[in-house]
């Protein structure tokens, strides 16, 4: 119960980072996950037996998989976990528009049945992607018309910009093919980011906005963080970052398609944002919007942080205090309380909330709340008023897991 646990609040712990790790580099691929009772596990690519060499504990599948007669699912299943506590992820490589719009048309044609009557489908990950599919309705036709006036340097060092991958306030992304030197018959992909001028931004701020985004993304070098390689201008003038691409899509489709994520495959992606979170904010810097849609997969799930236009350095490297920070910025269901009621606040410390939020909403595919504003939405208002009772607050407690109960109860602390 909350009223049992310990009194260490986001203030304490800055990142929550060594609840759930003790540190070290990670690996590209080393997702493996704590067990209950704390003892090291082996990271993934040091277990030699192959897929065919055993049969999985348990199977998360991408769409429901027919297993006859005991035998080994094949590749295709989305998460494997084994009895020796280490897993694989075999997440399909699609892009994200086009998980989207099959799950819409699925909507559409009733296949997918969802009952919006209760109070808490307002908060469904899917309530809130129809409601965004209503305010880019009249950007779809824009976006398809074309990708950016590739310049010669553009097409010659990362080849030419094709299909959308994904969309936001800032523009669009698109996947860029080169054809790899080396071998013809196989392609280098990138994912190439197509800024856009905001409404009465003028040049100077334009390019003071897109320039501060890539120095801070690009001195970022981690397993868990997006590798980000070059910031180049087309031929109208438009700047357009490049990065490694993610074939497995985003955190968020994953769980929108999965309605939720089993407890294995959640803690494994958590654990790779935690190591991520920490890593950036020993660096110097935090994120300020962390939420699933930038939070990008491999396809053999490894998690990489992405998106820093709302990033910012609290700490320069020669600077041992952190600098405070003001203002409000990210997606209303993952922005800390602070932002809206304090006139400084650290930012670590509204990185560590969102990341809380993030992991109700891969076990739930729910938000905890639409805004954490007590007068202003009954969820959270609920929230605190479960923290008081001993009972504690029912969509955590429902974990039925100690461990997460304490580090949910540290990380969503007023």
């Amino acid at each position: 119960m909350f009223s049992q646990t310990s009194g260490k609040t986001r203030d304490d712990i800055k990142t929550g980072a060594r609840l759930t790790s003790e540190g070290g580099n990670a690996s590209d691929t080393d997702c493996s996950i704590p067990p209950t009772q704390e003892k090291e596990i082996p990271p993934v690519q040091d277990r030699k037996p192959s897929l065919t060499d055993r049969k999985p504990a348990s199977i998360t599948p991408s769409s429901t998989p027919e297993v006859k007669n005991g035998t080994t699912p094949t590749i295709n299943q989305r998460f494997m976990a084994f009895p020796d506590g280490t897993h694989e992820h075999h997440l399909r490589s699609a892009k994200r528009q086009e998980k989207l719009s099959d799950m819409l048309r699925d909507l559409l044609v009733g296949k997918r049945k969802e009952d919006h009557t209760g109070e808490h489908d307002r908060l469904s990950l899917m309530s809130s992607w129809v409601d965004q599919l209503k305010n880019e309705k009249e950007k779809l036709a824009t976006d398809k018309k074309g990708g950016p006036n590739s310049t010669a340097t553009l097409v010659e060092k990362y080849g030419k910009c094709q299909e959308i991958i994904g969309r936001g306030a800032f523009g669009i992304v698109r996947i860029s093919h080169k054809v790899d030197p080396k071998n013809g018959q196989s392609e280098q992909l990138y994912a190439v980011k197509e800024f856009r001028r905001r409404p009465q931004e003028s040049p100077r701020k334009y390019h003071k906005r897109l320039t501060s985004e890539f120095c801070i993304s690009s001195s970022l070098r981690h397993p868990n963080v997006i590798h980000t390689l070059d910031l180049l201008q087309d031929a109208k003038g438009d700047y357009c970052e490049v990065m490694e691409f993610c074939a497995g899509g985003d955190l968020y489709t994953l769980v929108l398609a999965a309605g939720k994520l089993d407890v294995a495959e959640a803690d494994c992606y958590f654990k790779q944002l935690m190591r991520g979170v920490e890593y950036m904010h020993e660096m110097g810097v935090a994120h300020r919007d962390l939420k699933p849609e930038n939070l990008l997969l491999t396809t053999h799930g490894a998690l990489k942080i992405t998106d820093f236009g709302n990033g910012e350095c609290f700490r320069m490297a020669w600077e041992k205090e952190a600098h405070m920070t003001c203002g409000l910025c990210g997606s209303a269901p993952y922005i800390a309380p602070e932002e809206y009621t304090d006139k400084e606040f650290d930012p670590r410390a509204v990185d560590v909330w969102a990341t809380g939020v993030i992991y109700m909403a891969m076990r739930t595919g729910r938000h905890l709340w639409r805004v954490a504003k007590k007068d202003e939405d009954e969820f959270f208002e609920k929230y605190l008023e479960g923290r008081k009772d001993e009972g504690g607050y029912a969509p955590i407690e429902n974990l039925h897991r100690v461990s997460i109960w304490k580090y949910l109860h540290s990380v969503l602390h007023l």
